[in-house]
């Protein structure tokens, strides 16, 4: 197996990662920020306030993508384990 190939599955492995996790890191993200303006505006410093919004926020992006992440790692496994196959089966 070529060093080449080996780094081309690792950066795939890497940027699908990415992808999957990168919009829900995102909404986490934005709605943290949005408590936490809210917070400081209004100055109620309760540590519990912005987990429900994070939690229902990312659940919501998260069924709402499900779909087409499934099919993103289908399409990667189903690449993975024929890049496998072929290697296997090279000399």
């Amino acid at each position: 197996m070529e060093p080449a190939v080996v780094v081309d599955m690792g950066r795939e492995a890497l940027l699908i990662t990415l992808m999957m996790s990168g919009p829900m890191l995102g909404v986490g993200l934005a709605l943290g920020l949005m408590v936490g303006i809210f917070q400081a505006v209004t100055q109620i410093h309760e540590a519990t306030l912005t987990f429900i919004p994070k939690f229902l926020g990312i659940a919501l992006v998260l069924m709402f993508l499900m779909p087409w992440m499934i099919i993103k790692l289908m399409d990667y496994t189903f690449a993975l384990f024929d890049m496998i196959a072929k290697v296997g089966l090279s000399p």
